[in-house]
């Protein structure tokens, strides 16, 4: 496999900024164009619902200093949106009339907030929490909001009720399902997350659908349930979850999963030629679990923009990190408990059961979701941090272990 001349990548998040600045690391001297639609440099996602989002930074986390694509000549293109990719002639068109060919290219073209289609969910000041910009002017109207509205329970939705709270609003979260981030963490811990909440005074409307939003065009200005309530609100945020964006990839002609994301074997490749699939938009063929899966957080992008860079030189290893994510929620502000958190692995809370190393009442535990023959699909240490090494051996390694050993056997001695 010869090393190519240009190397085009289309997304410039973490997933495709890592990919070029690790292209360079490894002594690749082609050329690399890296597209982004966004007009700040390449930053990470996790800072804007948290830190950032909190008011303890002003800036994300950058994924390269000032000056780093320039210096590595890396012709880095912001603001720029690829709007039809010609795999035969490898072609990719950009909205400013560009034609850019490649003889290797990268898609990591992310994710966008997804939108609820109801009455009034169009209207002006109807938020969403995805960008730089977005978490910026977020924080600006958590500061001068009275009452809040969030209609999602999950990450984005109750890292961004922890911050809307620490600024002093008055929070709602609604969503159909009975607690936060249930399918995720099952009833029990979700349990944990819902009185983390009730405890900093976040009113839960739980079990319940929103019909629609209330407002004019001078914007929203509550949120109507389905159960006839009104919920009224200066500041309305939905977070109902991201869809991968593969409309480019779609109109192609390259194959997409059952869960919307874009094929690719163990090695990120899609089944075009030199065509590779990265982070959120990547429904990759998994070694370890023995079928296609598509994570949204940080560290899939970070570390599929890593391992891809390899493949495009001519590697062709297959990706095989298990999936990880964390969460910080809470700072003191409301004189209730802040958790952090973090979780490795992809549990099956169909056929796992869970088991639990200390106390979920006082938010310091470690949970791990095991398997009927003894093996940890799952683990999640919140407020527990000497625990992190030997969490992911254990995930990484599917070693059998009892349950009593998980509670209050050495975990060092595990994996």
């Amino acid at each position: 496999m010869s090393e190519p001349r240009k190397i085009v990548i289309v997304g410039a998040g973490l997933a495709g900024a890592t990919a070029a600045g690790t292209l360079r690391e490894r002594g690749y001297a082609g050329e690399i164009l890296l597209l982004g639609t966004d007009t700040h440099r390449p930053y990470e996602l996790p800072p804007l619902s948290k830190g950032l989002l909190m008011g303890n930074t002003d800036e994300p986390d950058w994924v390269h200093d000032d000056g780093f694509y320039a210096e590595k000549d890396i012709a880095f293109s912001s603001g720029a949106t690829a709007t039809k990719i010609e795999l035969g002639a490898r072609l990719v068109h950009d909205d400013a009339g560009g034609e850019h060919r490649f003889d290797r290219l990268v898609l990591a073209t992310g994710s966008r907030p997804r939108s609820l289609p109801v009455p009034g969910g169009d209207l002006p000041g109807l938020r969403t929490l995805r960008t730089l910009d977005d978490a910026l002017a977020l924080r600006s109207a958590f500061k001068d909001a009275g009452r809040v509205v969030i209609v999602g329970a999950g990450w984005i939705g109750t890292e961004a009720a922890a911050a809307a709270r620490e600024h002093g609003a008055e929070v709602t979260v609604v969503d159909q399902v009975a607690s936060p981030l249930l399918a995720v963490l099952g009833e029990q811990v979700a349990g944990v997350f819902k009185d983390l909440h009730a405890e900093h005074g976040v009113n839960w409307r739980l079990g319940e659908g929103v019909a629609g939003f209330t407002g004019d065009q001078d914007g929203v200005t509550g949120v109507r349930l389905q159960s006839g309530d009104e919920l009224p609100a200066d500041v309305v945020l939905v977070a109902v979850g991201a869809a991968p964006r593969v409309d480019l990839a779609h109109a192609a002609g390259l194959e997409l999963s059952d869960d919307g994301g874009v094929c690719a074997d163990a090695g990120l490749r899609t089944a075009a030629p030199d065509v590779y699939a990265i982070g959120d938009i990547a429904a990759h063929f998994h070694p370890r679990y023995g079928k296609r899966v598509r994570v949204e957080h940080w560290s899939n992008a970070k570390w599929q923009g890593e391992h891809v860079a390899g493949n495009l030189l001519g590697e062709n290893e297959p990706y095989l990190r298990s999936p990880y994510f964390f969460s910080d929620q809470y700072d003191t502000n409301t004189g209730g408990p802040a958790v952090g958190c973090e979780y490795r692995g992809l549990a099956d809370l169909e056929r796992d059961h869970l088991v639990v190393r200390g106390d979920l009442k006082t938010f310091d535990f470690t949970a791990f979701w095991v398997s009927p023959d003894g093996e940890v699909h799952a683990a999640m240490n919140v407020n527990q941090w000497d625990v992190r090494d030997a969490l992911k051996r254990l995930v990484d390694s599917r070693v059998k272990v009892t349950d009593e050993a998980l509670k209050s056997g050495s975990l060092a001695d595990l994996g």
